[in-house]
């Protein structure tokens, strides 16, 4: 956890929106003995998480894919090719929507857009280093053109059908 208590704060008021905007369908299956707080968000959300990462075509058209995520400073991180479709449809149309769900035992999904770290971003070097200490090297080193991305969540909403056991034993 590496929330500072402000972004957890903000990341409580961002969750709060989310979810008064919401439908009623949503608030039906996500009710409040389920809903997680920032605060439970941040300590169960630790290590890697296989994100759904859903990117749209120029022509409209919906595509997911999977990248492994890392939620740092109450945002997701993730890397991937340059080259990728992915990183091509961000570049053009950055909003996204991320989710990672553990079968019924936790789910976090998120809309947003996705913005580009480079070397230079007052970010990057401590995304760098997290990165690299989890994987024993730096996604840099795996290609050319890795780039590096993080969603700014505009929503976001996380729920676990037993908080309890979520709770006492976080994912991974």
């Amino acid at each position: 956890m590496k929330e500072t208590d402000r972004e957890i704060t903000e990341l409580q008021e961002l969750l709060d929106a989310a979810y008064a905007r919401s439908t009623e369908h949503l608030r039906a299956i996500i009710t409040d003995p389920r809903r997680l707080d920032a605060g439970e968000l941040v300590r169960v959300l630790t290590g890697m998480c296989t994100l759904n990462l859903a990117t749209v075509t120029a022509r409209g058209e919906p595509r997911i894919s999977a990248v492994d995520g890392h939620f740092l400073h109450a945002r997701w991180v993730f890397t991937t090719s340059g080259s990728a479709a992915k990183a091509r449809q961000l570049r053009q149309r950055p909003a996204a929507s991320i989710s990672y769900v553990d079968g019924e035992r936790i789910g976090v999904f998120s809309h947003g857009n996705v913005e580009f770290l480079t070397a230079d971003h007052p970010d990057f070097a401590e995304i760098e280093q997290h990165l690299t200490s989890h994987y024993g090297s730096s996604p840099s080193s795996w290609g050319d053109d890795i780039v590096y991305c993080r969603l700014q969540p505009t929503w976001m909403v996380g729920y676990a059908s037993d908080k309890a056991a979520v709770l006492d034993t976080p994912a991974r």
